[in-house]
């Protein structure tokens, strides 16, 4: 009985599919799609990119605004207080339809206004060296937004894209890098030094890792925010530049040479000016390089590009009195860089120091700027001793001693 053989029911032979070049195709692109979210996924969440880029343009639009605050101060009652002739019953009237608001409103007083255009310049003061930057920040974003809703139409349009900036780096961690918050947590760092952490819940842990991550991911999309309203900008102006007759004439640049409104500087407008055939090249470039500057973002070509562009903004701020402008578009266009650029600055500063440092001086051997001065021993006679000059003895050593062979006179 127990050497008998079951008889297993026949069982339904399961049809063979043979796998098709389709099927293929659909399961690795299917794969190829999760490779890239994953890849998509892991540097959202991972950690922070573009941190020394964050702090380049948080230290640029802080300072550009301080600056600019400066600039206006003797200017600050026409501009946006009581003396302006956009005044707030207008202002408010436009808020009404736009919806902007601004606390340079809240109140007519000459007290209140000049309070808040000093805490206005501390307020950018310390946004730029970063103290306490996540609250600055803020604080910054209100500032600006105050100032520019309150005379939109004073201003010229460089400090749309400040007002733009400001609210996108309220939610980076721009004061992680060359700020007064990094010196602090450095400091605090070294002040603990070996010592253990202290033993969290689970709960309090995955809280933590929670919010790191949070964290993590506004900023690395905050920075993808910033990059996409930079190409925009570029694209769009490149695009609407194209639609216009003079500038695919060349002469757009002329006429804008010409006009008194951008001539800071007239004698050099109008040396400028008679060159036509430059500024008609410069005019092609500008266009096709704005038209360009998103496609060249993924390669090494976007080093000469971005150059490039520095030097037509710097031409902007000169030749046509557009500094805000212009210095917005140039801190703008670092967060291209990437962070291995920034660290690799304090290692050639070091470096051009140290080699211009050590250059040796005209008719000077080169070792002798590392060989301390003579002490004035007892006994024994010094380079400015007359007496040394009669011993041959002390003479060698000397030689010697200043890296000089013994033979050489």
């Amino acid at each position: 009985m127990g050497n008998e053989q079951i008889p297993q029911p026949p069982t339904a032979a399961t049809p063979h599919r043979p796998v098709g070049r389709g099927t293929s195709l659909v399961g690795t692109a299917r794969r190829w799609l999760l490779d890239r979210v994953a890849i998509l996924w892991a540097l959202v969440t991972g950690r922070p990119v573009s941190l020394y880029a964050a702090s380049v343009l948080r230290i640029g639009y802080g300072l550009l605004y301080l600056i600019f605050l400066l600039r206006e101060f003797p200017h600050r009652a026409e501009i946006w207080g009581p003396d302006s002739p956009w005044t707030p019953a207008l202002a408010a009237q436009l808020f009404d339809q736009t919806g902007w608001n601004s606390i340079l409103i809240l109140s007519d007083s000459r007290a209140y206004f000049e309070l808040c255009y000093v805490l206005a310049i501390v307020t950018s003061a310390l946004f730029t060296l970063g103290w306490r930057t996540r609250a600055m920040s803020v604080l910054f974003a209100i500032v600006v937004t105050s100032f520019h809703a309150r005379a939109i139409f004073m201003t010229d349009g460089g400090d749309n894209l400040v007002l733009l900036m400001s609210l996108y780096l309220v939610l980076t961690a721009c004061g992680r890098r060359w700020s007064l918050d990094a010196r602090r947590e450095r400091l605090r760092a070294a002040r603990a030094g070996n010592t253990t952490d202290p033993a969290r819940s689970v709960n309090a842990q995955q809280l933590r890792d929670a919010r790191i991550t949070l964290t993590t991911v506004v900023h690395n999309c905050a920075m993808f925010v910033i990059a996409a309203q930079v190409c925009f900008l570029y694209g769009s102006a490149g695009l609407y530049k194209v639609q216009g007759p003079t500038w695919g004439g060349g002469t757009a640049l002329h006429y804008a040479l010409n006009l008194e409104l951008f001539q800071p500087w007239p004698a050099l407008s109008h040396l400028v000016v008679e060159y036509p055939m430059v500024i008609a090249i410069v005019g092609y470039v500008t266009v096709l390089l704005q038209v360009a500057f998103p496609f060249v973002l993924f390669g090494r070509l976007k080093y000469p590009v971005l150059a490039v562009l520095l030097g037509m903004h710097v031409g902007i701020a000169v030749l046509m009195g557009l500094p805000l402008f212009s210095g917005a578009m140039i801190v703008a266009d670092a967060v291209f860089l990437p962070d291995r650029f920034y660290t690799f600055l304090p290692h050639l500063w070091r470096r051009a120091t140290r080699h211009g440092t050590r250059r040796p001086a005209p008719g000077r051997p080169a070792g002798s700027g590392s060989v301390p001065p003579q002490s004035g021993r007892p006994g024994v006679p010094t380079a400015s001793d007359p007496q040394h000059r009669a011993a041959p003895t002390l003479r060698k050593d000397a030689k010697l001693a200043t890296g000089l062979a013994p033979d050489q006179t």
